[in-house]
């Protein structure tokens, strides 16, 4: 019986003719190396595997190796193999990367008015959580070996139709647990017929704007407010309404001073708006659900954070309180569990079903079936509600620290309001200190903080700055607080 490939095969060109086999090889695994197919510390292909793949003799590839070895791109080792070496020669890989550079400044391919107006956002940080990293869950408190025995039981049964995936709306059973949550937990009135598993609620932004909106449709977005919303409507060429935000949540009243058309679509975090962390009222939402009802307008909810509530009495989704089916309902597991994870859910008006799930076949066809699956398992068999309540707690817990630190130590710099639910709080700048110069002398003492003006379109306030706490560690948030304090006594006017 033939032996298999042990490595993956290498694409190169066919021998040349009157050229000796080990030459010929010897240049193509050259010029691969050098073009950067074959990256430095990468393994080669065993030599029987080319042997077997391009029907030439052991003994010409060993000699075609000891070539490339002599002069130094490639290196063995014993009992391992043949490696890329990590130090190539410097004047041989400065003439192709010109090259490249030189046909990329060349090239004038024409973009859409789509892509001329796409603007990416800001990279979230990948390194250790300090304090005050904002917008980012407590990951080391994940039960990554919980999740791991979760997704193992699911692999060893996975099934044929699993694998084949196809379900352009997401995997039913993730569907049906969902919307047994929202109904249960947040007050959504769905089915699970109405609810498309999705990649984030930035997916389902995009997905909405591109399904809604018309260049030059005007879209309310909350002042201050999220960027990554602006970011997507604008995209699409809609005009940007930014209206304020009070005590209330969206002051519906002062838009409609402000803007005389009515908008196409509201873009609104009533539950725990982002960035200030009100709570839109009961009065306001029922207000804004009456004149979205007679304006024709969609609201579309995010629904960020809501599980991670600490004080209040909760209010059930603006969803909830529909009865005309204005209202789009987004919300993520992406604070709840883990970044990567990409997994969130889009409930949405039962006649627009069918065209979210047309949407979703063309630009998704097949969207990742087993993540939905071992998700699914993960709730069903009520790990999801405990990690919550958990991580609820350890919140609380971090919450605390922040408040009583802040207390003791900013007391006439920086002032903390209650905090109802969230990963994050407001801190209002005392004693006339900008918060663009605190960012910067945090920045030097290790602290981040982001000025709230960052979250505005207009009408900036100065006074503000975003803190995390959710990611941060009793002992982190300490010194976090320590040092801010440092930093802001430095930028007294």
């Amino acid at each position: 019986m033939a032996k298999k490939l042990s490595t993956l095969p290498l694409n190169l060109r066919g021998p040349k003719p009157r050229m000796p086999l080990y030459r010929w090889l010897y240049e193509e695994l050259r010029t691969t190396i050098l073009a950067g197919r074959l990256h430095p510390g990468a393994r080669l292909p065993a030599t029987r595997d080319l042997a077997t793949q391009y029907g030439i003799s052991r003994p010409t590839i060993v000699t075609a190796f000891e070539q490339l070895r002599s002069e130094g791109y490639v290196e063995g080792k014993v009992g391992s193999g043949t490696y890329v070496s990590k130090t190539l020669p410097d004047e041989l890989l400065q003439a192709p990367r010109a090259k490249s550079e030189a046909r990329t400044r060349r090239r004038g391919i024409p973009l859409s008015a789509y892509a001329r107006r796409l603007r990416p956002l800001p990279r979230s940080e990948s390194r250790s959580a300090r304090a005050f990293r904002a917008s980012q869950p407590a990951l080391d408190a994940f039960p990554t070996g919980l999740w791991a025995q979760v997704a193992a039981r699911r692999l060893r049964r996975v099934s044929t139709r699993l694998l084949a995936g196809g379900e352009a709306l997401g995997y039913r059973p993730l569907r049906e647990a969902v919307a047994e949550y929202l109904n249960t937990s947040r007050g959504v009135k769905c089915t699970a017929d109405q609810v498309l598993i999705i990649s984030g609620v930035q997916q389902a932004l995009d997905r909405a704007a591109h399904l809604l909106l018309d260049p030059g449709d005007p879209v309310w977005i909350e002042e201050p407010g999220y960027p990554g919303a602006a970011v997507v409507f604008r995209a699409v060429g809609a005009k940007i309404c930014p209206v304020a935000v009070d005590s209330e949540g969206l002051n519906l009243e002062a838009g409609r001073r402000r803007w005389q058309q009515h908008p196409r679509l509201v873009y609104v975090t009533p539950a725990h708006q982002f960035p200030l962390g009100v709570t839109m009222s009961l009065r306001r939402r029922l207000s804004l659900l009456e004149w979205a009802r007679r304006s024709r307008t969609i609201i579309f909810e995010d629904d960020y954070d809501s599980e991670y509530r600490y004080s209040g009495r909760p209010i059930p989704a603006l969803q909830g309180l529909d009865r005309a089916e204005v209202v789009i309902f987004a919300g993520s597991f992406t604070d709840v569990l883990f970044p990567a994870l990409r997994l969130a859910y889009l409930v949405v008006p039962s006649d627009m079903v069918d065209i979210f799930a047309a949407a979703e076949s063309v630009s998704t066809h097949h969207p990742p079936l087993i993540d939905q699956a071992i998700l699914c398992d993960f709730i069903s068999e009520g790990h999801f509600a405990r990690h919550v309540r958990r991580m609820r707690e350890l919140y609380a817990e971090r919450l605390s620290v922040l408040v009583e630190s802040a207390g003791l130590r900013l007391a006439g710099l920086l002032e903390i309001p209650v905090v109802e639910a969230g990963l994050r709080t407001v801190g209002w700048l005392q004693g006339g200190i900008l918060a663009e110069r605190v960012a910067q002398a945090a920045a030097k003492y290790d602290v981040e903080v982001v000025p709230l003006s960052r979250y505005a379109y207009g009408r900036a306030r100065s006074d503000g700055i975003v803190l995390g706490f959710a990611a941060v560690d009793a002992r982190e948030l300490r010194r976090g607080v320590e040092q801010l304090g440092r930093a802001l006594q430095g930028c007294r006017p």
